[in-house]
């Protein structure tokens, strides 16, 4: 007869090929042997000790499993794991879970408990279920990757995210508590990412659009960051497309691919004043706009400048920026005044925003960057995408060391310290954000405690799932003070400095791909061609607009006297059919996501009373469907009344 091991292990050689071998490999986390003991209990099931505490009943884990399993808190996503031990509040959450087709995502750090449990227990009904996912060992990081992989089984699009539920082993969690807790901080910063994205929206969609509808022009006028694909790998094979291309095939050899330093605007940044010109000599400079006067102030002028915020406070930190010889890549939402700005060349990135993208697709795709809700996370990605193979960084704390939120003389800095006063010390000032963070202690890249907080974590969490998406490009931090990225590697200073000097190569390079772009974006009958796409597209945008502001109106109208009249079944009928015509128009419309966008964020109306009976669905559809139409025609007007 066949052992559990025999049985479990054939199912992870059809399922979980990777599981097994890491299972099998010398890697990972373990707990001395003496320290594990398995028991059998009265019920005839094997119960584990570890270290001395039962991380199961000693008289019926199995009924214990299940009562555990049941008191889990009631979600739509997945549920996690937290300490695997036997498997038995697995096994029973998993039989439940299977009911809304909802995965099951283990999460263990020591790889010989879960040999234990496999070699003590018959796991083959368990692991047969196709909605299991394993986070074993490591840092933990891949706790995001599981959440990402088991929302696709859940949502029926990218942008829903149900909550999961997590169930948690305490005797095993105990034994590295700050293990646990860490994973648990990489749930909670994935379930509150829609929360910020939501709070956002609510805070800029209008300005975003005012600043767009200002700088539409510019998607005709300037050229994409597509253009400059290949930059630093020198393959100029790509300058003159319209879209992205995946620079990373077909790059030149490692010496011929030149390397980037990023620098963002964390405190961290001061460390590298006295290399400002190694790095000059070395790198192709790509700065974000918070540390833009960090450089101008030491005369150093970076390559390139990264600007996507849209606020005007955000423009202010290039306030007396001389960038004669500095590239500004920025996203045409930005506050309007920073494209009139004395940069040396603009260009723009593909735009985050329907009106935006509309345009460009339009009349020339500029070539899509991550945004991961920072400006440094558009700019790690804008230096992977012109080819870079490594990219040293500086500045990326993004936590507070020694309570310190920028490098000195940032404008943040300046702000404070010219509001003070007596009773309002700068300090105060500081306190404040510490705290509106909601700030927690993390472990740092030198492995000790330090301050950030929710926001700074949820970057932090997109640089961990970049760097493991992209394992082709090398990521190495100077002067670590901040928060522990996994897969940004520690350099000394000795290391960077091993870097050739290649700022004659570098200066040509840009020069040549610039020269190219202005022959080939400016010449006479593609800017004519480019205006006149431009003008279709301004006329398009501006009629389907129109049309869906009538159509709005008119369902508005409709229900609104439909709400105050008495209505028979023929009768209402007669109107359920208009409405469908007309949210026809609306769903066929080419501008219908422009039009939507700055329409209101969903909220939680379960309690909220908008005018209907309960006894009459017919009258509670008119007030709901009246509520979606004005709100449609007044963010149709809005749109009219910028793009004028």
């Amino acid at each position: 007869m066949a052992s559990n091991w025999e049985i479990n292990r054939d199912i992870l050689v059809k399922c979980y090929p990777g599981l097994l071998e890491e299972l099998s490999s010398d890697n990972g986390d373990i707990l001395a042997d003496d320290e594990i003991k398995i028991e059998t209990t009265p019920c005839g099931e094997p119960s584990l000790c570890v270290r001395g505490n039962y991380a199961h009943s000693p008289r019926d884990p199995l009924r214990e499993g299940q009562r555990i399993a049941q008191m889990a808190d009631s979600a739509n996503g997945a549920v996690i794991i937290l300490g695997f031990g036997l498997g038995y509040a697995a096994c029973a959450a998993a039989k439940i879970a299977a009911k809304d087709s909802r995965p099951v995502i283990i999460v263990e750090k020591y790889k010989n408990l879960l040999l234990k449990a496999l070699e003590s227990r018959d796991l083959s009904g368990f692991l047969s279920q196709n909605d299991i996912i394993f986070v074993l060992g490591g840092s933990g990081e891949s706790i995001t990757n599981a959440l990402n992989i088991a929302n696709s089984f859940t949502a029926e699009n990218d942008d829903e995210k149900p909550a999961p539920s997590i169930i948690r082993n305490r005797a095993l969690t105990a034994l590295d508590e700050e293990w646990y807790k860490s994973v648990e901080d990489r749930i909670r910063t994935w379930a509150m990412r829609d929360e910020v994205n939501m709070a956002t929206h609510r805070r800029f969609a209008a300005r975003w659009v005012r600043n767009l509808s200002r700088n539409m022009e510019t998607i005709r006028d300037y050229p994409g960051i597509s253009r400059l694909a290949g930059l630093a790998s020198g393959d100029f094979s790509n300058t003159n497309k319209g879209v992205l291309n995946n620079i990373t095939e077909g790059m030149k050899t490692r010496s011929d691919t030149l390397p980037v330093f990023l620098a963002a605007a964390g405190p961290s940044l001061d460390k590298i004043t006295p290399l400002l010109r190694e790095i000059k000599r070395r790198c192709i400079i790509v700065a974000v706009d918070t540390s833009l006067r960090f450089f101008l102030r030491n005369e150093v002028e970076p390559d390139f400048v990264l600007v996507v915020d849209p606020q005007f406070w955000n423009s202010r930190h290039l306030d007396r920026c001389n960038c004669s010889k500095t590239a500004l890549i920025a996203e045409s939402a930005v506050y309007p005044p920073v494209m009139k700005l004395p940069f040396k060349n603009i260009f723009l990135c593909g735009s985050l925003f329907p009106i935006g993208t509309f345009i460009e697709n339009q009349v020339d795709p500029k070539g899509k960057l991550g945004a991961g809700g920072s400006v440094a996370t558009t700019a790690w990605d804008f230096a992977r995408n012109i080819g870079a193979r490594e990219i040293w960084i500086a500045g990326l704390d993004l936590a507070y060391p020694d309570f310190k939120t920028h490098f000195r003389g940032a404008r943040f800095e300046e702000l404070s310290n010219a509001g003070c006063s007596r009773l309002n010390p700068a300090e105060t000032w500081i306190a404040r954000i510490l705290r509106d963070g909601i700030p927690y202690k993390t472990r740092s890249g030198s492995n000790e405690k330090i301050l950030t907080d929710r926001r700074l974590s949820l970057y932090a969490a997109w640089f961990e799932n970049q760097f493991r998406k992209y394992k082709e490009v090398k990521n190495f931090s100077l002067f670590r003070s901040g928060i522990e990225i996994t897969g940004l590697n520690p350099a000394q200073e000795k290391d960077f400095l091993s870097l050739a000097d290649r700022r004659d190569e570098i200066d040509r390079r840009i020069e040549e791909r610039f020269s190219q772009i202005e022959t080939d974006f400016h010449e006479t009958q593609e800017s004519r061609s480019r205006t006149e796409r431009y003008e279709k597209a301004v006329s398009v945008l501006t009629r389907g607009l129109k049309n869906i502001k009538n159509a709005a109106i008119e369902g508005a109208a409709i229900t609104m006297q439909a709400s105050a009249d008495r209505t028979n079944p023929e009768q209402q009928k007669k109107i359920i059919k208009k409405l469908d015509a007309l949210m026809c128009r609306i769903t066929d419309s080419e501008v219908k996501e422009v039009a939507s966008f700055l329409f209101p964020p969903p909220d939680n109306e379960k309690n909220v009373n908008l005018g209907g009976d309960q006894n009459d669905p017919f009258r509670t559809y008119m007030k709901t469907s009246r509520k979606f139409f004005l709100s449609l025609a007044q963010a149709a007007e809005f749109n009219l009344i910028c793009k004028r």
